[in-house]
């Protein structure tokens, strides 16, 4: 029987689920105690899965670490897997993304604050800077979002590993056709409430992107209001947050095998930053973002104020899917069956940065 794996990137460590069936089991103790654990890669293209963990610790700083006995054990690069050359006067404040290319059996991209991409061509234990990106002539007009000038969202192309779709906080999308060498802003249609002019060329704040399952030039764009979808692999976005009681949120995932199919978690408001009407619910669509169904069965009825932060939201590659969200109330929550139902995994976290999943064997 499958075994399917869930990682749980906290403020103050990393937590490992296992299930075999249908019971879960969570290892004894927190990996990387009090390191806020802001990245999880569980990379599977290789006879060996390697995990990858961005961790932050408040002496050391900010690191990247890999296992590939799925977490049990970890190892450190002796020299810093991701460092900013000395020429850009920029320091790593930490690892925001940490993505295994579709294409490319042995190259890892990272997504870092300040806001820049990384590369790696062994699965992660060094990354170079992918210098066209830093040196983008819009990057001195760029400003950070709330929390920080992160590049947080990564996509890579099964078809194409030259095609390269980012998302930077609070610089909108960024997509490159030929592998890195050059940039060009992907931001058409979205727009930025906060600023004077409503729909910049860049500028916007884009929370997450996720990719379709079954038509890969169609994505779906949580932003900072407004939910979006591309069917031109970011060429041109429509808004598709009608049916949503807020389209304002950070999360987004789409389903691992069945296309038009995506999930959001809307929030209040960026000045009111809990679950949408207090209410834990997760919406899902299935038709592209014509319509969307809250999924509730299992989850807290009383109200609730657990914010899902970015990338505290996904599925994983099972048939049904699992589903599962964190929040920064230290709740873990998980669907086996698309979300239709749910139940809770654990409880009293730390706040919950990121959640990631696979099936491992």
């Amino acid at each position: 029987m499958a075994e399917v794996l869930l990682t749980v990137g906290t403020r103050k460590g990393l937590f490992i689920g296992r299930r075999r069936g249908g019971a879960w089991e969570f290892d004894e103790s927190p990996y990387f105690n009090a390191q806020a654990v802001y990245s999880v890669a569980i990379d599977t293209r290789g006879e060996t899965p390697r995990l990858l963990a961005g961790g932050d610790s408040a002496h050391w700083g900010p690191s990247v670490f890999h296992s590939d006995d799925l977490g049990r054990t970890w190892t450190e690069p002796a020299k810093a897997a991701v460092k900013f050359p000395k020429d850009t006067g920029a320091s790593l404040e930490r690892v925001w993304q940490l993505h295994p290319a579709a294409a490319e059996p042995d190259v890892v991209y990272a997504g870092t604050e300040p806001a820049a991409l990384y590369r790696s061509e062994d699965r992660g234990e060094s990354f170079e800077l992918v210098r066209p990106l830093w040196e983008h002539p819009t990057r001195s007009k760029w400003v950070p979002g709330g929390g920080g000038e992160g590049l947080h969202t990564i996509l890579t192309d099964q078809r194409d590993p030259r095609a390269v779709t980012v998302a930077v906080s609070t610089a909108g999308v960024f997509r490159t056709e030929d592998g890195g060498a050059s940039w060009a802003p992907s931001n058409s249609g979205v727009s930025a409430v906060f600023l004077p002019d409503p729909n910049p060329e860049f500028g916007q704040c884009v929370h997450k992107i996720a990719q379709d399952a079954a038509t890969p030039d169609r994505l779906y764009l949580q932003n900072h209001w407004g939910v979006y979808r591309s069917d031109d692999a970011g060429g041109h976005w429509t808004d598709i947050g009608a049916g949503l009681p807020s389209t304002f949120g950070f999360a987004a995932a789409t389903h691992p095998h069945r296309g038009d199919t995506a999930y959001v978690f809307p929030i209040n408001a960026d000045a009111d930053r809990v679950p949408a009407d207090r209410r834990c619910r997760v919406f899902r669509t299935a038709d592209a973002g014509k319509s969307w169904e809250p999924l509730t069965a299992g989850l807290p009825t009383e109200d609730h104020y657990g914010t899902v932060l970015r990338d505290a939201l996904c599925t994983d590659g099972a048939d049904p899917a699992g589903v599962y969200f964190g929040n920064r109330n230290g709740e873990v929550y998980a669907s086996a069956d698309d979300g239709d139902s749910w139940r809770q995994l654990a409880s009293h976290l730390p706040d919950v940065l990121c959640v990631r999943a696979a099936v491992v064997a």
